[in-house]
C-alpha cells in the first residue's frame, strides 16, 4: 500500500533549452545520479520508464531532489511543463519506486591525486552543475588527463564544452599540478 506524502514540484529552466529541471521537496536519489538516454537504458527505473512513455521525452536524469527531462525539439516547454510536473508529483507522491537498488561495489584504493581531484569536483564543480540540472562524475585520471562524464541537462548542452574547458579544467590545473587536461567521456 502506498501513502501520499504531499510532494511539491516546481519547474526550473536550465542552460540547455531542451532540458527542464523538476525540483521536489524530497530526496529521490541522495548522493548518486542516473542518466537515461532512452527507455532501454532505464530498465532499473520504473519512474524513468514511465517518463519515456511521453512521446516527447528524449532523456531522463535523476539526482538528489530533482529530475531533469530532455524533450524533443518539435515540442515547446509551454505545451508540456504542466503535464510533466503533475505526472512527476503524482508518481513521487504515491511512493512508487524511483530506481531499483544496486549492489554495492567494493571501494578501490585511490592515490592522493585522485582524492584531490574528486574533492575539488565534489566541493566546487558538482553544486554548480547540479544547479543547472546536470551532473558531473569522475571517471578516470591517467597520464595527466582527467576524464569526467557530463550528464543530465549538461549532456548535449552548447555551453558544457565551455564549462568543461574554461571552468573545470582551469580549476583542476591550478589546484592539482599533475592535471594537464580535462576531457568529457562521450556516452
Amino acid at each position: 500500500m502506498t501513502t501520499e506524502r504531499n510532494i511539491t514540484v516546481y519547474a526550473e529552466s536550465t542552460p540547455n533549452p531542451n532540458s527542464m529541471k523538476f525540483v521536489m521537496n524530497c530526496m529521490l536519489l541522495p548522493n548518486e545520479s542516473v542518466d537515461f538516454r532512452n527507455v532501454s537504458d532505464a530498465s532499473n527505473s520504473p519512474f524513468a520508464q514511465e517518463l519515456f512513455n511521453f512521446p516527447f521525452v528524449n532523456g531522463v536524469f535523476i539526482m538528489n531532489n530533482f529530475v531533469s527531462v530532455t524533450k524533443s525539439e518539435n515540442v515547446e516547454w509551454i505545451e508540456v511543463t504542466s503535464e510533466l510536473r503533475e505526472f512527476i508529483k503524482k508518481y513521487v507522491d504515491s511512493g512508487k519506486t524511483i530506481i531499483e537498488p544496486k549492489q554495492e561495489l567494493t571501494v578501490e584504493e585511490e592515490n592522493e591525486v585522485i582524492i584531490k581531484i574528486k574533492k575539488l569536483l565534489d566541493d566546487h564543480v558538482k553544486p554548480a552543475v547540479e544547479m543547472d540540472g546536470g551532473a558531473i562524475d569522475f571517471i578516470d585520471f591517467s597520464d595527466g588527463i582527467v576524464t569526467v562524464s557530463m550528464k543530465g541537462a549538461c549532456s548535449g548542452c552548447p555551453s558544457s564544452t565551455l564549462t568543461l574547458k574554461a571552468g573545470i579544467e582551469n580549476l583542476l590545473k591550478r589546484m592539482v599540478p599533475e592535471v594537464q587536461a580535462v576531457e568529457a567521456e562521450m556516452g
